[in-house]
C-alpha cells in the first residue's frame, strides 16, 4: 500500500507524516517507505527524505531500526525530576530541595500588594529589575546586557532556543544532561549533540567537536551540574572561552540554577566579546519549585527576540510573583535561611559520602542537591539491588544522550535522618559490591516510576 505522503522539502515531508500520524492514518508500529522509495515517489533528492526522517526522529515521532526500517514510534514515558508516582519504595531520586528549608512566604506577602499592572507595561517589575541588575552584572562579561524574567529556567531555555533556532538545528548539551534541558531540545525538534563532562566541567575537546558539527547553541551549567554536581573551574572556563572565541554568534546559555546555594565561585564560559549569550538564574532551588520565576541576562539582540515571546498580557510573568520574589530576596532573614540551606545541603552530602567511603565505596560530594555515585557493575543492576532493599534511586541512563549503559546512580540524600542514612549507606555498599544478579532481579510492582510525561 502506498502511503499518501506529500511534500517537496524536508519540512513539508515531515509535516505531512506528522499530519498522517495525528489523523491516525499512520499508527504506532507502521513502517514508513524506505528513503530511496519515498524520494522516487515524491521526485526529491534522497537527502531531503533523510533530513525529514531525522527531524521526526529528533521529535520522537519515529524510530529507526536499521534493516527494520523507520517506523512510527509508540509514545513512551520520559523521565522527569520529582517524586515517583505510586511507588511503595523510599524515593531517593527526587532531586527536590528540602521543604523544611524553603523560606515561608507569609511575611513577604503584604509587600506584594500594590496597584494593578495593565497591558503594555514593562515585563519585569521595576524593583526586581534593579535588584537583579546588581545580582547579575558581576558575572556577565560583555558590557552590554538586558534583563527579563521568565516562568523558570526551563521556560527561559525553551524561549531562548525557539527565538534563535529552527527545527533540526544542532544544540550542544552536557552529557550526562539535566532532564528538562534534554527534553526541551528533543521536543523542540532540535538535534542534541552530546559534550562529555569531567571533574572540571564541559570538556574542551568535546565542545570543539560539537562546534565542528555546526551547533548553533551551547547549554552549559557553570555550577552544580545536574546530575553530576560538577562545577566549571576557572582554568576550564578560560579554555572553553578560548574555543568559543572563534564562534561569537553561537548562542551560549548558562543555566546557573543553584546560584545562591552554591559553595563554588561562578566561572563563565562567555567571553567579553561574545555576541549572543544568556545567563539564567531561577529561584526554584531556594525559594521553592512553585516560585516559577527566573531572571535572564542576555545580549540586546537576544533580549529583543525573547521579548517578542513575552508579550505583555499573554505570556508575561505575574508581577505579584515578581514582587514576592523581590520581597523575599531582599529580606535579611530570608537570605540567612538560604545561607543555612546551602550549608545544610553541602554538609549532608559530604557526610553521606564519608559514610560510603568508610564502607569501602569510592564517593565524593559535588555541589548541588544530589550525589553522583559510580556503579562499576552497572547502574541498572545496582538500582535493582537497592529496590530489593526498599530504595528507589535513579540510574544514570535517564540522563544520558546516548551511548553505552550508564555506570552511575544519582541519589538525593540530604533529607534523610541519620539512622536512615546509615541504613542506606549499608545498602549502597552492598549494591555496589554485589550486583552480579543484574537488573532483571527488579520485581515488577515494587518499583514506581519517577515523574513521567508521555512523549
Amino acid at each position: 500500500m502506498t502511503i499518501a505522503i506529500t511534500g517537496a522539502t524536508a519540512a513539508e515531508i515531515a509535516e505531512s507524516i506528522r499530519d498522517l500520524r495525528d489523523r491516525a492514518t499512520l499508527s504506532p508500529g507502521d513502517v514508513l517507505p524506505p528513503v530511496r522509495a519515498l524520494a522516487a515517489q515524491l521526485g526529491v533528492n534522497r537527502n531531503t527524505v533523510v533530513s525529514a526522517y531525522r527531524q521526526l526522529t529528533q521529535a520522537g515521532l519515529v524510530e529507526t531500526l536499521g534493516r527494520g526500517g523507520t517506523r512510527i514510534s509508540d509514545p513512551a514515558p520520559i523521565a522527569q525530576d520529582g517524586y515517583a508516582q505510586g511507588s511503595v519504595l523510599r524515593d531517593i531520586g527526587t532531586g527536590n530541595p528540602d521543604p523544611a528549608l524553603i523560606p515561608a512566604p507569609e511575611g513577604a506577602l503584604a509587600a506584594v500588594v500594590g496597584r494593578p499592572v495593565l497591558y503594555g507595561e514593562p515585563v519585569i517589575d521595576a524593583d526586581l529589575a534593579q535588584w537583579a541588575q546588581e545580582w547579575m552584572a558581576p558575572d556577565v562579561a560583555p558590557a552590554r546586557f538586558r534583563l527579563t524574567v521568565t516562568s523558570g529556567a526551563v521556560d527561559a531555555v525553551e524561549r531562548l532556543l525557539a527565538g534563535a533556532l529552527t527545527r533540526d538545528d544542532a544544540v550542544a548539551l552536557e552529557d550526562p544532561c539535566w532532564l528538562a534541558g534534554m527534553h526541551t531540545v528533543r521536543l523542540g525538534g532540535y538535534r542534541a549533540v552530546p559534550v562529555p563532562i569531567d571533574d572540571e566541567g564541559m570538556t574542551v575537546d568535546g565542545l570543539q567537536a560539537a562546534l565542528e558539527q555546526g551547533v548553533r547553541a551551547v547549554v552549559c551549567t557553570p555550577r552544580a551540574q545536574n546530575p553530576t554536581g560538577v562545577s566549571v573551574t576557572a582554568a576550564r572556563a578560560s579554555a572553553l572561552r578560548e574555543v568559543l572565541r572563534e564562534h561569537p554568534y553561537v548562542l551560549i546559555i548558562e543555566d546557573d540554577h543553584f546560584s545562591l546555594l552554591s559553595r563554588h565561585p561562578f566561572h563563565s564560559i562567555v567571553g567579553p566579546e561574545h555576541r549572543r549569550f544568556a545567563l539564567v538564574r531561577s529561584v526554584s532551588k531556594f525559594l521553592g519549585p512553585d516560585m516559577c520565576l527566573a531572571v535572564t541576562a542576555t545580549d540586546p539582540r537576544t533580549a529583543e527576540r525573547l521579548a517578542l515571546r513575552l508579550s505583555p498580557g499573554t505570556t508575561w510573568v505575574s508581577h505579584l510573583l515578581q514582587r514576592l520574589a523581590h520581597a523575599q530576596l531582599t529580606d535579611p532573614s530570608v537570605r540567612a535561611q538560604i545561607a543555612q540551606a546551602a550549608a545544610h545541603y553541602a554538609a549532608r552530602n559530604v557526610a553521606f559520602a564519608e559514610r560510603l567511603t568508610a564502607r569501602g565505596v569510592d564517593a565524593a560530594a559535588g555541589d548541588g542537591l544530589n550525589l553522583w555515585l559510580s556503579a562499576p557493575g552497572g547502574a541498572a543492576a545496582a538500582s535493582a539491588h537497592l529496590m530489593r532493599r526498599g530504595w528507589l534511586a535513579r540510574t544514570g541512563d535517564e540522563f544520558r544522550l546516548g551511548g553505552a549503559p550508564s555506570a552511575h546512580l544519582r541519589m538525593t540524600v540530604h533529607d534523610l535522618a541519620d539512622a536512615d542514612a546509615e541504613r542506606l549507606a549499608d545498602d549502597v555498599a552492598a549494591a555496589l559490591g554485589g550486583t552480579q544478579d543484574g537488573a532483571q532481579a527488579a520485581v515488577a510492582g515494587l518499583s514506581g516510576t519517577h515523574g513521567m510525561i508521555d512523549r
